[in-house]
């Protein structure tokens, strides 16, 4: 009985527990909810997916607000755009937020900060520095640093002008536009925003609040919250809403295993080797069928290599050149040239300075990998040249060549042909001479599938007759 009775107590409890109020989401129970979203380095393709589904749950759950923590030295223009776009649309409020102390939001960052419903800093945080980078061309804006009569160091004026280059005057003025639509949406300063694109201006969080580009400073995201309280924000459609953040429950999104891989995947380097083992593991099985391995290694690795490739902005033509330069360099690996070999490695380094269109933060190619893996496919190069090399040079083992010099002992002899046994097999012989059967001759050359034998010089003395 008094199990009965504890059994149904502890059921009781579990119930009471289950349907309580406590848990701080429920909205029968006065609990308000805010999530964190945490930009971490370079904005790519991962972090605009990461985002998305971040902003959607956000909505699903009701969320009275979300921070979107920001710690990153810029990143794609193609992801921030796609992740502006998201936190624009986005019908719950976005307080951005470069945090911790010693974090950056430059470049992109500056851009999604703006984006954003309530722009805030930790102290101890910078922003700015938003002008567009192209590969293969000087920061366009940027001042130039030459010495003063003095020895001091001070800004080249003459490189403080437009870009001169056509694209990249097309390029700055579009980010220009873009970031002074975001200003003008928030309310924030629009001047400073072109100021940050055209000559790469940053802030510190105390001189970005006094310049108007943020809206307040916060040590932690609880002071945040309590800062934010009462706000009014605009949602899309109109809508105002007030925010009630002072006792708020803050939950952390983390980014989910599918964000993390694309993140791995879509830098730029990993993206470059998993070609090449995709290419190798594919050579590797052709070379050794059935082996099955290389081919299913090789397989997914191209696969996920050219899936990263077609998420980065890629330039097709560096692309062809490095495909072409490995296409060489296995010819000549089977067919030494010389000039097949310096046209594949030549070929493959150019390809690989021209895959990325543009150079944005976290997203540069290694050139320190480009140069092993170039150095990589020159030495086993030379590997194949020498072992072919010595092979060419290396006396016959097999075939017409081998056998030639060979014994061999006489089976039955007609005239000038007859059946000899050598080497394990019976092959039909013929000879200038008669033979008897059991005589040892030698074998002088191969006619199609006939030996062309003759009679053996004398053995010196101490030598004996080989079967």
């Amino acid at each position: 009985m008094q199990i009965v009775r504890a059994t149904l107590a502890v059921t009781i409890a579990v119930v009471a527990l289950a349907v309580s109020p406590t848990t701080s989401v429920s909205a029968e129970g006065g609990g308000k909810l805010v999530l964190t979203i945490a930009i971490d380095g370079a904005i790519g393709p991962a972090t605009a997916s990461y985002v998305k589904d971040a902003l959607a749950k956000a909505s699903e759950r009701h969320a009275e607000a979300v921070i979107l923590r920001l710690n990153t030295p810029g990143g794609l223009v193609t992801s921030m755009r796609e992740t502006i776009a998201d936190v624009l649309a986005s019908p719950v409020p976005v307080v951005g937020y470069v945090a911790p102390p010693g974090a950056h939001a430059a470049s992109a960052g500056t851009y999604l900060l703006y984006a954003t419903h309530i722009a805030a800093m930790a102290p101890g945080t910078n922003l700015g520095a938003a002008t567009p980078v192209q590969i293969g061309s000087p920061v366009p804006g940027l001042p130039g640093i030459t010495p003063d009569k003095d020895g001091k160091d001070k800004k080249d004026s003459a490189q403080q002008t437009e870009p001169k280059d056509a694209m990249m005057a097309k390029v700055t003025n579009d980010a220009v536009a873009f970031i002074r639509s975001l200003a003008e949406l928030r309310g924030r300063n629009a001047d400073w925003a072109e100021k940050a694109v055209r000559e790469a201006a940053s802030l510190s969080a105390s001189a970005a609040l006094q310049a108007n580009v943020i809206d307040l400073i916060a040590r932690d995201p609880v002071e945040l919250l309590r800062q934010i309280d009462g706000r009014v924000v605009e949602l899309p459609g109109g809508d105002r809403r007030h925010l009630a953040t002072k006792d708020a429950t803050i939950e952390t999104i983390d980014s989910g295993w599918i964000a993390q891989f694309l993140s791995v995947i879509t830098n730029p380097n990993v993206a470059f080797i998993l070609l090449l083992v995709g290419i190798y593991g594919l050579i590797f099985e052709f070379m050794s069928p059935g082996a099955v391995a290389p081919g299913v290694v090789g397989t997914i690795c191209l696969l996920l290599g050219l899936y990263a490739f077609n998420l980065l902005p890629i330039n097709y033509v560096g692309l062809g050149l490095m495909m072409l330069g490995i296409a060489l360099l296995i010819i000549e690996a089977f067919n030494p040239t010389v000039v097949l070999g310096l046209g594949g490695a030549i070929a493959l380094v150019f390809g690989a300075l021209m895959l990325f269109r543009i150079e944005a933060p976290g997203y540069r190619l290694s050139w320190t990998l480009v140069g092993i893996v170039t150095t990589m496919f020159i030495a086993l190069l030379l590997i194949v040249l020498g072992s072919l090399r010595r092979a060419r040079k290396a006396p016959a083992r097999v075939g017409a060549q081998a056998m030639r010099g060979l014994p061999a002992e006489v089976l039955d002899w007609n005239d000038i042909e007859g059946h000899v046994f050598t080497q394990g097999e019976r092959w039909r012989a013929r000879g200038m001479e008669t033979f008897k059967p059991g005589e040892t001759v030698e074998i002088a050359s191969i006619t199609d599938l006939t030996l062309m034998v003759r009679r053996r010089p004398a053995l010196s003395a101490g030598e004996g007759g080989v079967r």
